[in-house]
Order: C-alpha cells, then sequence, then structure tokens
C-alpha cells in the first residue's frame, strides 16, 4: 500500500478519536470516582509527577496513597491529599477497592506486579512509562485489561499535545504532500544507546507509529566501544530500571506497513550534531521538525530543495491554528501535570465510552515491541518480522 493509500485511510479512521481528544470534558460530579495511587520511593518513585496527576478533580476522589517507604509515602500522601496511606499496595487495593489506580514508578521492575493487582480488583490503571520490562509482561496486562473490560492508559504525554493532535490530522490532510520518511533521533548523552532507546525512544517510536502505522520489519546496528555489540555485554539499565540495555551506539530501520521508512539514531558524542531529541518527517512537498516533549516544538519547511549548491532554509513555526497557551497549560495545571491531565481525561472519557484510550496499553505494548525488535535485529544481525513472536526480552538467554 503505498503511502497516499494510507493518509486517507487512516485520517478516516483517526481523525474522529483525535477531533475528541481535543474537546477533552470532565465528567459529571455524580459520576465521582475513587482513586488510588502506587508509588516505591527509591526504586522509581512516582516517575514524573504521577503522585498529582489527580490533584482538583471534582470528578476523581484520591482515597489512598501506597508506598513501602515511611517518608516518601507521607511526602506523596501530603501531594497527592489522600485520606490514607498503606504500606503494601496490596492491603490498599483489597480495603479501598478504588475504580481508578496510578502507578507512578519511573522504574518499571514492579509495573506488571502492580499493574495485575490492580486490575485483579476491578481498578482502571494509568501507568508511568515505560509500560514493562518485557512483550510478555505487556500481553498480560493487556489481555486481563481486555477480559476484565478494564482501560489501561500510560504516559506517552508527547501523544495527546494539541500540537501533536493537530498534526496527525494536518499530515493526513497532505501538509507535507505524501509521508515517505521519518527520521527520529533519541536525547543521546549520557544515556546514548540502548537505555536512552528504552527510556525516550518510546517516546518517537510511539509517535512513529501514530503518523506511519505499523511495523512490517526491522534492521539494526548495536555497536559498543566502537565494536559490534553481543547479549553478553547486556546489563541492567544504570539509571532508569528498565530492563536489559546494551550498545553506545544504535542504528534502526523500520519498513511499515504503510510504505514509509522510519529510522532510530542514539549515539555517543552525536548529542549536539544530530540536534533535540524528536524527529523530522520527510514528505513530497515539505518537511516537519518534532521536537519531543511534554510541550513539543514543531517546525516546517516548505518546498525544499537540498539538491540547490546555495540554499536557505526558511523553517517556520507551525501550531496549525492551535492555541499556543493550550500547549503548556491544561485545567489550570501547568508543565508535566497539564500533559499528565490530558492523558488521564482521554482516560476517563474512554472509560465513559467503552473505547479504547489513544494512549493505550497496547500502544504503548507496540513502543516496545520497536526496541526490542532493534535489539533482536541488532545482536542477531538480521531482519526481524512483527509482530515479534519472541515475547521474553531479546537481551535474556
Amino acid at each position: 500500500m503505498n503511502s497516499r493509500a494510507f493518509s486517507r485511510r487512516h485520517f478516516i479512521a483517526t481523525s474522529g478519536a483525535s477531533l475528541a481528544a481535543g474537546a477533552l470534558r470532565a465528567a459529571p460530579a455524580s459520576q465521582t470516582r475513587k482513586a488510588a495511587i502506587i508509588g516505591h520511593t527509591g526504586a522509581g518513585d512516582y516517575g514524573h509527577g504521577i503522585e498529582r496527576v489527580f490533584q482538583g478533580m471534582p470528578d476523581v476522589t484520591v482515597v489512598a496513597v501506597a508506598d513501602p517507604d515511611d517518608a516518601g509515602r507521607a511526602k506523596a500522601k501530603a501531594a497527592c491529599g489522600a485520606a490514607k496511606d498503606y504500606a503494601d499496595y496490596r492491603d490498599m487495593l483489597a480495603k479501598e477497592k478504588p475504580d481508578l489506580v496510578a502507578i507512578g514508578p519511573r522504574w518499571a521492575t514492579e509495573h506488571h506486579a502492580m499493574a495485575m493487582a490492580a486490575l485483579e480488583s476491578g481498578a482502571h490503571l494509568y501507568l508511568e512509562k515505560p509500560f514493562t520490562i518485557t512483550l510478555a509482561e505487556a500481553d498480560d496486562i493487556v489481555g486481563l485489561a481486555r477480559k476484565k473490560n478494564l482501560r489501561v492508559a500510560v504516559a506517552h504525554v508527547t501523544r495527546m499535545a494539541p500540537g501533536v493532535l493537530r498534526l496527525e490530522k494536518a499530515l493526513r490532510e497532505g501538509l507535507i504532500g505524501d509521508m515517505l520518511e521519518i527520521h527520529t533521533v533519541g536525547k543521546m548523552g549520557s544515556r546514548a544507546g540502548g537505555q536512552d532507546m528504552m527510556v525516550l525512544g518510546l517516546h518517537v517510536f510511539d509517535l512513529a507509529r501514530l503518523f506511519a502505522g505499523d511495523v512490517r520489519w526491522c534492521q539494526a546496528s548495536i555497536c559498543h566501544q566502537g565494536k559490534p555489540a553481543t547479549v553478553a555485554e547486556a546489563e541492567e539499565s544504570p539509571s532508569d530500571k528498565v530492563g536489559p540495555v546494551v550498545g553506545d551506539d544504535i542504528f534502526a530501520h523500520f519498513a511499515m506497513e504503510s510504505g514509509v521508512n522510519v529510522t532510530f539514531r542514539s549515539r555517543v558524542g552525536l548529542e549536539k550534531a544530530a540536534g533535540p531529541f524528536g524527529m523530522e518527517i520527510f514528505g513530497t512537498k515539505g518537511i516537519i521538525r518534532l521536537n519531543s516533549g511534554f510541550a513539543p516544538g514543531i517546525s516546517l519547511l516548505k518546498e525544499p530543495n537540498r539538491s540547490a549548491t546555495a540554499r536557505v532554509e526558511n523553517w517556520q513555526n507551525w501550531n496549525g491554528g492551535v492555541d499556543p497557551a493550550s500547549e503548556t497549560t491544561f485545567e489550570g495545571l501547568t508543565g508535566y501535570d497539564a500533559s499528565h491531565r490530558r492523558v488521564v481525561r482521554d482516560w476517563l472519557q474512554a472509560i465513559d465510552e467503552n473505547r479504547e484510550p489513544l494512549g493505550s496499553g497496547e500502544r504503548a505494548m507496540k513502543a516496545i515491541e520497536m526496541a526490542h525488535g532493534v535489539f533482536e535485529a541488532g545482536i542477531e544481525g538480521k531482519r526481524v518480522g512483527f509482530p515479534l513472536v519472541k515475547r521474553k526480552h531479546p537481551l535474556v538467554q
């Protein structure tokens, strides 16, 4: 299928959901839900402010917070205004029976156990990313949620930014003609390579799928200190516990079902030359540059001609008519709190409307699948088809 046919089909299928997301609304006060928050101070804490995701919501009451660390639990309880606190999240779930559970740790080591316990208790879930350590764990969570008709959302917050929602629609309408390629880069710095891909790369992978659809296959090169990496060099990510990682130099190529080609790059020493964390989207009539983050910057280069000997690239800021203030504020919140609230508000709407959230657990699983596909393809030196057959971690023998 060519990219133009994909664009038309995908635009029809997704524009309604995107427009709905642009009109996020609070539920009536009569539909107030009980919420609980799970964190673990010293083992991922509360991610990017997960303890505050329900603050000031008239339709949600935070009944309890759980954290095995006494000082951390007291601090989180004060931040979220919970009525009660527990050292053990299992006790909290059994006694409080919340409708909603937010799982906060930035480390993904406990996500599977926490999520399965919360789902078994009958709660809908909001999780910090990365979703899980392995695809098997993600499959468990998505499968149990589907069985119980519960909704799972993951904090891929860039996906819900107003400018990104508007960009998705504009690309389907031909903003840059037919999409041809998407080049993505990680944040690099001290985490360049495998850790960067598992921490920041998941955001750009989620966006690449948003714009270009599902992956058909992946091939990759992974090096460590200038030599091809081996599985024996894999180790637990040093600062963010997101499972085994390997390599300080990764280049990957994804062939998408739409015909669009997607690349990912993260290499030590390349941070300044590659530019800000995010992506460039190439089309037949222009290029979009998207600098990722909770308030992403978007710019447009119309009718590029990079073959010219002397050229001036006239990049223009692009917002598609979105109010700039809406990029940084939402429901009176700013920064990361506002970006979380957009995802949470869509999650609550999805519960009411019996649909999948736009930032669903399944989408988060597929972002991890892209990263694990890179590890598998790079270490084994072969093209890997999607969906991945191996659901355990590709760096664990």
